[in-house]
């Protein structure tokens, strides 16, 4: 019997997927992928194996793929986009596995929001700004815990950053502006980070949603509110601060001095 394997192909850029993940897609023998949201190029990568759109499948079809094949000793890879620990719904399918005896492993990806702060450029824990990042989505059909409501996170001023929300921009923003952050807070969407047809918006809680709509993005987008988009000022790192030392700065001047 082989384990499952739990893969993220990073947010898009095939250059993007870790050399474990590929690896194991060139030597699987069945993928279940997550349907469009893997790009063709890193499905290209999978050699020999037997393809399953995971978009037209219900759990327990996806379940039944998984465990039959891992027992007949096949190398099977359940593909996410991003990074599967995020909203991507494993613990159901690691649960079931190991109801059944079958052995899994979870290969970490980059995840959608790392790929659009890389493509804003940002810091997102900015000295003097803040050392926080809450990770949430708005509220639809999946509802949220009360205390995790948008205008309760709000109250802590951090950097938020929201996956499968972008639909709720405008709900995003009352909530924001009602937990405490000023209307004026630099706020930015990141449509499909990292692939050909990627777009950045940026502006303000007060004018982001008029931006968004007028580009017609309602789905596949991050959306990140907090100061450290355009931050005002904020402090440099203490860690190369000349007056600040730790142990490596001690040793390697001990080092110098011999």
């Amino acid at each position: 019997m082989h384990k499952v394997y739990f893969v993220g192909c990073g947010p898009g850029d095939p250059d993007l997927i870790t050399v474990k993940a590929k690896k194991l897609l060139q030597k699987a023998d069945v993928v279940v992928y997550s349907g469009s949201l893997i790009p063709e190029k890193i499905l290209g990568m999978c050699k020999k194996a037997k393809m399953h759109d995971a978009s037209g499948l219900i759990r327990e079809e996806i379940f039944d793929i998984l465990s039959k094949n891992a027992k007949r000793g096949k190398t099977v890879v359940r593909l996410h986009d991003g990074d599967p620990a995020i909203y991507g719904a494993i613990r159901e399918q690691t649960d079931s596995l190991q109801k059944e005896g079958i052995e899994f492993e979870v290969v970490p990806g980059v995840t959608s929001f790392l790929a659009s702060s890389a493509a804003l450029g940002l810091q997102l824990t900015l000295p003097g700004i803040t050392q926080t990042i809450i990770i949430t989505r708005a509220e639809k059909r999946t509802k949220v815990p009360r205390q995790e409501q948008i205008s309760e996170l709000a109250k802590h001023k951090s950097t938020m950053i929201f996956y499968l929300s972008v639909h709720l921009l405008s709900d995003i923003v009352r909530e924001a502006v009602k937990g405490g952050y000023a209307l004026s807070t630099p706020t930015a969407v990141v449509y499909r980070a990292s692939w050909p047809d990627q777009k950045v918006i940026t502006g303000t809680l007060s004018d982001i949603v008029k931006k968004v709509w007028a580009e017609k993005i309602t789905r596949t987008a991050i959306v990140i509110i907090g100061d450290v988009i355009q931050p005002k000022s904020y402090e440099y790192s203490k860690l190369y601060d000349k007056s600040f030392s730790h142990g490596y700065r001690k040793a390697k001047a001990r080092q110098n001095l011999k």
